[in-house]
């Protein structure tokens, strides 16, 4: 939960937290963080599937697209959705259930029997794959100890990247057969894990057990994983946060829950920053080198006749540059790894537009590629999906992260559609000088308006949001 551990830093990295209790939260986190990987799987799978079954069910150009594009129409349901059921049920239960609805989806897509089937699967495996983006984060958030919160909410990012990285593995070595429904059904592995883990393993968020006044579980899930005395201060403060938070809120505000709590004031900048970077994260331009890196390859003079080895090495490429902002995260600190990126992707996109112009060789135009691609996962990849679980306060934190990732979905399917038809009328390199200036200003957002959440609570992190929303200077707090 935010602020699980508060104590001071004498007490250690993770002060009141047992060398155990450390061990069993990280597990909890990876074991959460499936849902992570299955939106990166069957996200991934596809680009390879597409490949055996548009000859096995005849499929004309739009019905290829619509296969593939239906499953971030489902993602942007599956995301709005999902923010209120886990409010109502719990992080825990919500996460049974898009387990359970992935399991569905992954079941009609194999055992489909001809278009419309397979496009009801992908329907299906969209809106657990939006659900499962949209509450992860912040039930990775509740459960985490503030100093190690930056390194397990990058958990999330690192599972997308694996799963997507394990759906290209798949797609390999069932592409000798063509068994498409082999590398779809692989799905279901990860899919029963998450069912299993939420009613044998997961705990409940503390976060969402008080505010559902359910103190003595919540103090005996702190208690479990460092000590009496320890839950007792830790409930104390979070109790106390809660009720200066609430004292903080304008009156009509104070019992607002759901998407309600999203319109109070003093959550409108939260929401402004997260849905700002939700679609910043997509208009940099990433998913156009992801979808259409092999199209892109070919233009610029090399080869693209075996797009599954290259979407392997993207993904690879992918993987270890969140692996390298996983050991960053929380020594840099959110702001510094944004900043970073967003300077870097502008610089490399800026780059790849120019290789486009000037007609620059084929390796340079590759080089610029992947060092975007590097830019992108080391930076604004993992931080967005460790944000959104840390801007909101706990009364909008499902339902923020939810409006936050549906925005993402939504700018997913928008650039996703316009980049080809953009890349026929003005060119390639203009196109991506279009996604760099996007990313500069990105950049200067970050640095206008992004608050560090780094080893901070929410009333600090509010704190920071309102002085940068008001008065303009980080540390100052504006009235009400």
């Amino acid at each position: 939960m935010q602020g699980y551990s508060g104590a001071p830093v004498a007490e250690g990295p993770v002060g009141g937290i047992s060398a155990e209790g450390r061990r069993r939260i990280w597990f909890h986190a990876v074991l959460i963080a499936v849902g992570g990987f299955l939106f990166g799987f069957d996200t991934g799978v596809i680009s390879g599937a597409l490949l055996f079954i548009k000859t096995d069910f005849h499929l004309n150009s739009f019905e290829q697209g619509s296969v593939v594009s239906v499953l971030v129409l489902g993602a942007m349901a599956g995301a709005l959705g999902s923010g209120r059921i886990a409010d109502r049920i719990g992080r825990r239960w919500i996460f049974c259930l898009e387990g359970v609805v992935f399991l569905v989806g992954t079941a009609i897509a194999v055992l489909s029997t001809g278009y419309g089937m397979l496009v009801a699967g992908r329907l299906v495996l969209g809106l657990a794959v939006g659900a499962a983006s949209a509450t992860v984060p912040p039930y990775l958030a509740e459960i985490s100890p503030k100093e190690i919160r930056g390194r397990l909410l990058t958990l999330n990012q690192l599972m997308i990247t694996i799963g997507i990285l394990i759906a290209y593995l798949v797609n390999l070595v069932f592409s000798g057969g063509g068994t498409w429904r082999a590398m779809i059904g692989v799905g279901a592995v990860p899919a029963l894990v998450m069912v299993v883990s939420a009613v044998r393993v997961l705990p409940e968020s503390p976060e969402w057990l008080l505010a559902h006044g359910r103190r003595a579980q919540a103090r005996a899930l702190v208690a479990s994983v460092s000590d009496g005395e320890t839950a007792d201060r830790l409930i104390r403060r979070r109790e106390e946060r809660l009720r200066r938070a609430r004292e903080q809120a304008d009156p009509a505000d104070r019992d607002a829950t759901g998407w309600r709590a999203l319109r109070a004031r003093r959550v409108r900048p939260a929401l402004v920053v997260g849905l700002a970077l939700a679609a910043g994260q997509q208009f940099g331009g990433i998913n156009t080198i992801i979808y259409y890196a092999p199209t892109i390859i070919e233009e610029s003079g090399l080869t693209a006749s075996n797009a599954i080895v290259y979407s392997i090495a993207i993904g690879a490429i992918n993987l270890v540059m969140t692996l390298v902002a996983i050991r960053l995260i929380d020594r840099l600190g959110r702001r510094d790894l944004l900043l970073a990126s967003f300077a870097a992707m502008a610089a490399t996109m800026g780059l790849l537009g120019l290789a486009f112009v000037a007609g620059w060789t084929s390796g340079v135009s590759l080089l610029f590629m992947v060092l975007y691609i590097a830019a992108y996962a080391g930076g604004v990849g993992p931080v967005f999906w460790t944000l959104i679980g840390e801007l909101f306060p706990p009364s909008a934190s499902a339902t923020g992260s939810s409006a936050c990732t549906a925005a993402n979905w939504a700018s997913n399917f928008t650039v996703s559609l316009v980049f080809l038809p953009v890349v026929s009328l003005i060119g390639e390199g203009e196109t991506f000088w279009i996604f760099a200036v996007i990313s500069l200003a990105g950049l200067l957002f970050t640095a206008r308006f992004v608050p560090e959440t780094k080893a901070r609570d929410f009333t600090e992190v509010d704190r920071d949001l309102q002085a940068r929303f008001g008065a303009g200077r980080p540390g100052r707090r504006i009235a009400g």
